[in-house]
């Protein structure tokens, strides 16, 4: 299969929730504008996306920190030339870039398009026993991911069976206060029990934030089924055992990404070029740029 292009490039304004990645031809042309969910498998299509796109993928990034560890270890993994572009740069030449309203993607755009015309940005190192280190830790990422997926889909299983409104009051996946009170309190008698000042008041001294809230839907979502359900109990205690697993299964997930974190390689300092933006664009689409 022949690629449209031999040498892309592809800016990625790194973000906590989600980051936005902007993939340019050698002219300068924007061959896609997209808003990626920090996620391994959205992460892992935007690759898959850039490779189908061009022989040779140029990467750029302007984040080295938290919230591009993931991103950065994907790349690795998967043999990906990456590059950092300070954020100072960033910062002095999107003045200069029009034609996108999106902040985002304009800095996105910056990103991809700096490291197009550039040769002086930091590449990040990827010895052998680096990549294969982040294959297998990313790897082991993904079966944990897997591992948490059927967990969640384990425990809202059995809670229907005990309580379909406090099944459906809490998203289990994404928020971990009603975890916390699953290790505890399954049923809707024991909610209806404790009450919501009692609940909060458990909540709050196991560190869970907006415990009033999490506290306050829980005992409503009680208050709405006076029935006890055929097998409660046994489902109960099960749910209960799932929630202790699945906070574990957390903390295995967060040392992962630390281990992932501490391999990743440190970026090489380098002066950057002075750039003055209030040259703006050249003819050619880019901004000029000069030593001071």
């Amino acid at each position: 299969m022949s690629t449209a292009h031999a040498r892309i490039w592809v800016g990625v304004d790194a973000g906590k929730g989600h980051h936005w990645a902007v993939a340019l031809d050698a002219d300068g042309g924007t061959l896609f504008s997209t808003k990626v969910i920090n996620d391994e498998a959205q992460i892992l299509t935007l690759i898959e996306t850039a490779r189908e796109r061009a022989s040779e993928v140029r990467w750029a990034v302007d984040i080295s920190g938290r919230s591009s560890t993931l991103l950065l270890a994907l790349l690795i993994a998967h043999g990906q030339q990456v590059v950092y572009v300070p954020g100072r740069t960033v910062n002095r030449m999107s003045a200069a870039y029009k034609g996108e309203s999106k902040t985002d993607a304009r800095d996105a755009r910056v990103i991809a398009d700096q490291a197009r015309m550039r040769r002086d940005f930091a590449p990040l190192d990827t010895p052998p026993e680096l990549v294969s280190t982040l294959q297998l830790l990313t790897n082991y990422r993904a079966d944990l991911i897997t591992d948490r997926v059927r967990l969640v889909n384990r425990l809202r299983d059995l809670l229907v069976g005990i309580c379909p409104a406090l099944e459906r009051a809490f998203d289990y996946s994404a928020a971990k206060g009603p975890v916390v009170m699953l290790t505890e309190y399954q049923t809707p008698a024991a909610l209806r029990r404790i009450g919501v000042k009692r609940l909060t008041t458990w909540l709050e001294r196991r560190k869970v934030r907006g415990a009033g809230d999490v506290a306050a839907r829980a005992v409503e979502a009680a208050q709405a089924q006076m029935t006890s359900l055929p097998g409660e109990k046994r489902a109960a205690r099960m749910v209960g055992d799932l929630a202790h697993q699945l906070l574990a299964l957390d903390e295995r997930i967060k040392d992962n990404d630390r281990e992932i974190r501490e391999t990743l390689p440190r970026r090489r300092p380098r002066r950057d070029h002075r750039i003055d933006a209030r040259h703006g664009p050249d003819p050619r689409g880019g901004v000029r740029c000069h030593r001071r």
